[in-house]
């Protein structure tokens, strides 16, 4: 055979095998992928933050290269879940066994509503599949890890700190209004009623709120609990005003918080709103209520204040791509980068072995530092996660608080005002 012949035969084979190699018989060979179930409302913001933050989080790691497990190379894969949790229990519960049975998720993130948090957490700790809450509050199931380990070790909670911490960071931010009304206004033992939307999780509120508020040198006038969705609190509101409260202490975790925030501005009643208000926390908040929102106080996650060096570039980031400013249900972008971690470290996907990892972790988020407690929930407190006030002032959302607390200001905060109207009826003469 010519040494022209010989060439042309191994450039044949060499063509061959090299679209053998690349297209695996005319198959372009399909990337390892991680399934990750997000779920939430999606209907609502909540569930869109959720899925917001979880999308992100997976486009800058699959874009880094994806997950390192062992010796391989995965992507992420989000898969997402829409729960209707807001409306229904039953239906949040059976999306997410959907999730886990058909599409063969690895790990579950999300949620918003206690009541089908532990709907789906139970479906979950069924299948050893690890539930990462990025919403739900209710401390009794970080307790179900204490109680029976063996079951309950898949579930951690990343975002918000539990109902027990909220109820202390809720506090610090009505102690923080009460002593502006001392300063202020002179009145030195303030008139305080709670709105409290009817939730499982806010039960503990409002139990804590008529004990502890006398605490604080307040007087403490009632209880008002309106459904989590209701459309019109013209009802509380005048009852608040005619029972003479001068601070409004809130729980709204749903859409409720948008029409409370609108009416109490339209209405004028002369009484500081302090405490939670997830709506309140949205970029769409001031346009929502009509600009009637403004000087609504609410305990937070994201500001654009530097809580750690990760909070602006995270919070400007996801303002650009969504045009909203995050809530703390986007805090599933802390929740993969927290799972990736984790299976990187334990080389492996196998929850037996993701678990003890996770339990490892000491992450700086853009919330702050976090690590869980022996039950798997995130650790509250100087140093983690404080969490943040913030407040509507002039049709721009501030963070206000923590503001010399435990010797704690983060860089870009503010003072709180008073809404001028509160001051016009209160301030002495």
């Amino acid at each position: 055979m010519t040494r022209k012949r010989w060439a042309a035969l191994i450039l044949v084979v060499t063509l061959l095998l090299t679209t053998f190699s690349v297209t695996g018989c005319g198959k372009a060979a399909a990337p390892k992928v991680i399934k990750i179930a997000v779920a939430g409302p999606m209907q609502f913001i909540q569930g869109q933050h959720h899925w917001l933050g979880a999308q992100m989080a997976a486009e800058e790691i699959n874009k880094a290269g994806g997950v390192t497990v062992g010796n391989k190379k995965y992507n992420i894969e989000l898969v997402q879940v829409d729960t209707n949790e807001l409306l229904s229990v039953d239906d949040a519960a059976s999306a997410v066994e959907k999730a886990i049975t058909v599409n063969k998720v690895n790990a579950i993130i999300g949620t918003i509503r206690s009541e089908a948090s532990m709907a789906i957490q139970e479906v979950a700790m069924d299948n050893k599949t690890i539930m990462m809450v990025c919403g739900a509050s209710l401390p009794q199931m970080a307790e179900k890890v204490g109680k029976d380990y063996n079951r309950y070790k898949y579930w951690f909670r990343v975002t918000p700190v539990n109902a027990t911490y909220l109820v202390k960071a809720s506090m610090l931010l009505l102690n923080h209004v009460g002593g502006v009304f001392r300063k202020e206004l002179g009145i030195q033992k303030p008139k305080v009623a709670a709105i409290i939307e009817k939730a499982v999780a806010g039960d503990p509120l409002a139990a804590a709120a008529a004990k502890l508020i006398p605490t604080f040198g307040m007087e403490f006038v009632g209880v008002w609990r309106p459904s989590p969705t209701a459309t019109d609190l013209t009802a509380e509101l005048t009852a608040i005003r005619k029972a003479g409260a001068q601070i409004i202490y809130t729980y709204f975790s749903a859409t409720a918080g948008v029409p409370y925030a609108k009416q109490w501005g339209e209405l004028q009643i002369p009484a500081a709103s302090v405490g939670i208000n997830v709506e309140a926390q949205a970029k769409g908040f001031m346009q929502a209520t009509g600009n009637k929102g403004n000087y609504e106080y609410t305990l937070n996650t994201y500001a654009p204040v530097q809580i750690t060096p990760k909070t602006l570039p995270f919070y400007e980031e996801f303002t650009k791509r969504a045009g909203q400013f995050p809530t703390y249900n986007a805090g599933t972008y802390d929740a993969i980068y927290i799972y990736k971690e984790a299976i990187e470290r334990a080389k492996s996907l196998d929850p037996e072995a993701v678990v003890p990892e996770l339990e490892k972790t000491n992450y700086l988020s853009a919330a702050g530092k976090i690590v869980f407690n022996k039950n798997h929930d995130v650790t509250w407190g100087p140093g983690y996660v404080t969490a943040l006030g913030t407040q509507w002032q002039d049709g721009k959302l501030v963070a206000v608080w923590p503001n010399g607390w435990e010797g704690i200001t983060y860089p870009g905060t503010v003072d709180y005002k008073l809404p001028p109207w509160v001051v016009s009826q209160w301030k002495k003469k």
